[in-house]
């Protein structure tokens, strides 16, 4: 798999390449992740990649000519499965789009920043717009790690335990139940009975009692889906 980040601030993003899960997917080779400076597209002596808002409104946008001199270079140099916009007026991201996203060869990622960007980007190369909340950050950049963390982690050869992933919160629509380990029992709270009866039938019975109760008490919207 191959993505491709669009953004005006490349540095957010060293440390976040270089630790974890995403590092060890771009040393095995499951990934190759790229990071692209807009500013060094835009045609502006300055190096400037926004300007005020035609509808007068408060906070600045972020300018057409060089993001879509970026994405139509990129575009000419291969075929992405998708061209994502982080923005918070868009649809919620979960865990069924990540595992959509996760079966995909090349995606490209547009980073937003200040007031948002000009619209005619939005109509005539996003193919997919995402928001990680309902709530507004600085910038893209964060919302584009989340994306790219969510979608690696489900790539084979990624987890050391590939069935991990598979067993996560949301994959079918429940939360995940509480996890336990060594030791059985610390100042008196103890590891409940069944996890230690080594009876596998009862202990995901278990789990999946659990699983419902959590997800019925905390996102009982998962379980009318």
């Amino acid at each position: 798999m191959r993505i491709d980040i669009l953004t005006i601030f490349p540095e957010m993003f060293t440390s976040i390449l270089n630790t974890s899960i995403l590092k060890r997917a771009i040393e095995k080779k499951e990934v190759s992740i790229f990071i692209h400076n807009i500013r060094d597209y835009t045609k502006d002596k300055h190096k400037k990649v926004d300007d005020y808002s035609f509808s007068k409104g408060a906070g600045m946008v972020m300018t057409i000519q060089p993001v879509a001199d970026l994405i139509e270079k990129l575009k000419a140099e291969r075929n992405y499965d998708e061209i994502i916009y982080t923005t918070p007026d868009a649809n919620l991201y979960d865990q069924k789009t990540a595992n959509t996203f996760s079966l995909c060869n090349n995606l490209m990622i547009l980073c937003g920043h200040y007031k948002g960007i000009d619209q005619r980007i939005r109509d005539h190369y996003i193919t997919k717009e995402i928001s990680i909340g309902s709530y507004v950050i600085t910038g893209g950049e964060l919302a584009a790690a989340v994306i790219a963390d969510s979608i690696v982690r489900l790539l084979p050869g990624v987890l050391s335990d590939e069935t991990s992933a598979l067993t996560d919160s949301f994959q079918d629509n429940l939360l995940s139940p509480p996890v336990y380990t060594r030791p059985a029992d610390y100042k008196g709270w103890k590891v409940p009975d069944v996890l230690l009866s080594g009876n596998d039938k009862k202990i995901d019975e278990w789990k999946l009692k659990k699983a419902k109760e959590l997800t019925k008490k905390l996102r009982p919207d998962l379980l009318d889906e």
